[in-house]
């Protein structure tokens, strides 16, 4: 189903959705922000599709396969509805490494964020308008898959916006910068209804 408005709104996972603990790979460790569920029902209020692009590097190293990323994508969608959130649209995962552990997962793809893959993929799939859409993210390496899909781009202030650039086939483009800059997601849904 296309957006309504034409539009989605792309989500990190960890350090957006759910608190970022390093390698998440129990369900124990989810831990959902508390502003996530109203925030949400905020933008999908007013049309957003809401899909979230996460990479998932312990898939590549072995710690967690992808059935159990995706038991885990359930998991965090249910907790949201629980709390009075709406449903996540869909879930793109990137598992691959440049130096992945398991060989099969060792490349330089189109889809690890700050390549646009999944991006472009989501709007093949949805119908969705990428220069009617936004992404959030907690990372240098989000924003600049936001930009180069053609997105405006927001970055969350949770201290992993200030760590070093993910390793990737080619270098993060610092020289990039988000459309907005605040702490959480709900300062993030406020500043995207006031420009949608």
């Amino acid at each position: 189903m296309a957006p309504i408005n034409g539009g989605a709104v792309f989500l990190d996972r960890d350090g957006v959705l759910i608190e970022d603990l390093g390698l998440v790979t129990q369900l124990e460790q989810v831990r959902l922000f508390e502003d996530v569920p109203s925030a949400l029902r905020l933008l999908k209020g007013h049309g957003f599709l809401l899909v979230v692009v996460t990479n998932q590097t312990v898939i590549s190293r072995g710690l967690l396969d992808e059935a159990g990323v995706a038991s885990m994508n359930e998991e965090i969608r249910r907790r949201i509805v629980i709390r009075g959130g709406p449903t996540i649209d869909s879930f793109y995962v990137c598992p691959h490494h440049p130096n992945a552990s398991l060989s099969r997962y060792r490349m330089c793809c189109d889809c690890r964020k700050p390549e646009a893959g999944m991006l472009f993929r989501a709007a093949r799939e949805w119908g969705i308008m990428l220069e009617k859409s936004f992404l959030v993210g907690d990372r240098m390496s989000d924003i600049v898959a936001g930009s180069r899909a053609g997105c405006t781009t927001i970055l969350l202030q949770t201290g992993a916006h200030l760590a070093p650039p993910i390793e990737t086939k080619r270098p993060v483009d610092l020289s990039i910068r988000p459309d907005y800059s605040c702490r959480t997601l709900t300062e993030a849904a406020q500043w995207i209804l006031e420009r949608s």
